[in-house]
């Protein structure tokens, strides 16, 4: 199979590595040609119209999604898109009409479905061994803020971070949201602050089942990258997440992980590896998506949802924000 790969910032070059390995041939595309040949170069790919590939990888600015997508709906082409699938909801539905109305594969890049820990939480969900789920918990800790130019086209924490967590929330569980009461706060540069962002988020969320969720982020997480989930059922509570390079200092010990996360690629190597093998399989035939444009929208109607309660101070019903 010959793919495609467009846009080889710090995601496109992750994707670059692996897709060598995997595809028969990879055709590489960005705006800095320089940069184009240089990866090319260093994984054995070749620079060239990744639009007449068989499958193609887009990993450009969210900004542009929308469009690519669109692009590759037409052409009929099977396309993987990194989150999100565009910036807003009326972008975003425009490419599920497409996606549908075309029959093309639009695979969005949610690469926690692919972590073996999160796979094993959500059999132990449906298959009932929990019992009834009634809470959950999760959080996403960044080691370090996102530079200060990224920021005001981010989306925002919850579009942009937090979306992961939105998404992965209703994969393990089954379950859709009905009410986010979010807030936040700001505790480091000011730069977040002026566009209107926050740095350190919390937010309360109601499944259509009463499930109870509680969510927390933050972009100073000194000790490393902290990503974890707990499932809390009337048989028995899991946990993903509690490895042992997770960045926690265990106050009963008095001890601290050696080698903690230090960022999301050294985490989920595994997992975008497998999401990328995944997106080859489901492009060849041989399996469905693996996750669709749809899965992407409700994801976001999470995201607006939390954004808006954020900055109303109050409760938000998803029919707000999904109409």
């Amino acid at each position: 199979m010959r793919v495609g790969l467009v846009g080889l910032g710090r995601i496109g070059r992750f994707h670059a590595q692996t897709l060598s390995g995997v595809a028969d041939e990879l055709v590489v595309a960005d705006a800095d040609t320089a940069l184009a040949e240089a990866v090319a170069a260093e994984v054995g790919a070749r620079v060239g119209d990744p639009w007449t590939a068989d499958a193609v990888v887009v990993a450009t600015p969210t900004a542009t999604h929308a469009d690519l997508l669109l692009q590759a709906c037409e052409l009929r082409l099977p396309v993987f898109c990194e989150k999100p699938a565009a910036p807003t909801v009326a972008e975003t539905r425009r490419v599920a009409e497409a996606a549908e109305r075309t029959g093309t594969l639009v695979h969005i890049g949610f690469q926690r479905r692919f972590d073996a820990g999160f796979a094993a939480a959500r059999d132990a969900v449906l298959s009932g061994e929990l019992g009834e789920l009634h809470r959950a918990h999760l959080v996403t800790f960044d080691p370090s803020p996102p530079p200060p130019a990224y920021v005001p086209v981010s989306g925002g924490i919850f579009r942009d971070c937090h979306i992961h967590d939105f998404d992965i929330l209703r994969w393990v569980t089954g379950r859709e949201a009905d009410t986010v009461y979010a807030t936040g706060a700001n505790r480091g540069d000011a730069y977040f602050a002026e566009a209107d962002d926050v740095d350190t988020s919390a937010a309360v969320i109601t499944m259509t089942d009463g499930t109870l969720v509680t969510l927390q982020g933050s972009r100073y997480n000194g000790a490393g990258y902290d990503v974890r989930m707990e499932l809390g059922g009337t048989l028995r509570t899991w946990a993903v997440g509690l490895g042992e390079r997770a960045p926690l200092t265990l106050a009963e010990a008095g001890s601290a992980p050696a080698d903690p996360w230090p960022d999301f690629q050294t985490r989920f190597a595994p997992a975008y590896e497998a999401e990328i093998t995944a997106f080859l399989s489901a492009a060849r035939g041989e399996r469905e998506s693996p996750c669709t444009v749809r899965d992407a929208l409700a994801a976001l109607y999470l995201a607006e949802a939390a954004d808006l309660s954020r900055h109303a101070g109050r409760p938000v019903r998803l029919q707000e924000v999904s109409k």
